[in-house]
């Protein structure tokens, strides 16, 4: 097994714990900190790991973490690509592209998340898995970091959670689901040796009859942009134009939902910032 640093890499994960900012992530701040930047327990949460597995690695301890764990917690951390390829080599490990599909947000998009405080914007894989979302999207459509990371997928959501199913329009719970369905069909010929788009897959089709009878149906179809109405729990009806930009060397959206200036969803959008996502059901 390759060396690892456990000195320098417990270093490095406690100074850029610091550096990121709850809001960053779209996490609320809460409270005051005694530390500047993320708690422990934050970065396991947004990284799908256990707290204290997370501590021991701050602790120069622990076992040696995986490509998918190291993953994890460059996007947890909002590393950019020279930062993630450091902390490989912290644990012996050549940085390179994962095989199949691409789970890594790029920096740039990241800070670009971070600076929307007042459009929801999340980036999603190309099989839908959210890798990334700001403050305002966990307001729009909860917070998916409270959630196990291979739950964190908005087609699993959408026909496996009834409460997410329920923020959509009969209109947009046909366009939503078929649309979903060809997409992510689509996907899986992009990627056929892809361990964990074939698990998705699988799992929904064990879980939804919905999806069993539309993937039955071998549409094929790729994301567009389209008009979405959320159906939010507390500042109401939203018609939200919803522009996906994609990044075709990663294959991945960033979706960002916005109302036209005057409209009542805009000014649904400038309460749901000041409300945020206090008190509301994970979606």
């Amino acid at each position: 097994m390759e060396h690892v640093d456990r000195a320098e890499l417990a270093a490095f994960l406690r100074r850029w714990r610091a550096r990121v900012q709850p809001s960053d992530v779209g996490l609320p701040a809460g409270g005051r900190r005694r530390t500047p930047g993320l708690r422990r327990q934050e970065v396991a949460q947004l990284a799908g790991m256990s707290v204290e597995y997370y501590i021991r690695l701050e602790q120069g301890r622990g076992p040696r973490p995986s490509r998918q764990m190291l993953g994890a917690i460059g996007r947890a951390l909002r590393l950019s690509d020279d930062e993630r390829a450091h902390l490989h080599h912290l644990v012996g490990e050549q940085p390179g592209p994962p095989p199949g599909l691409d789970r890594e947000v790029r920096a740039g998009v990241l800070h670009l998340l971070d600076r929307l405080d007042d459009t929801p914007a999340v980036v999603c894989s190309a099989v839908r898995d959210l890798l990334a979302w700001n403050a305002m999207a966990a307001a729009l459509l909860g917070d998916y970091s409270a959630l196990p990371p291979a739950e964190r997928n908005l087609i699993w959501r959408f026909f496996t959670d009834p409460e997410s199913r329920s923020r959509h329009d009969p209109a947009g719970v046909e366009q939503f689901s078929r649309g979903a369905v060809a997409d992510l069909r689509a996907a899986t010929a992009r990627y056929p040796t892809d361990a964990g788009v074939r698990g998705l897959v699988d799992r929904l089709l064990s879980a939804s009859a919905d999806f069993r009878e539309l993937w039955a149906q071998k549409d094929v179809s790729v994301s567009r942009s389209n008009r979405k109405r959320i159906l939010h729990p507390v500042v109401g009806p939203l018609d939200l134009d919803c522009e996906a930009l994609h990044d075709p060397k990663r294959d991945q959206w960033i979706i960002l939902y916005t109302a036209a200036p005057g409209t009542p969803s805009h000014e649904a959008l400038r309460l749901l910032k000041v409300v945020g996502n206090q008190d509301l059901a994970v979606r």
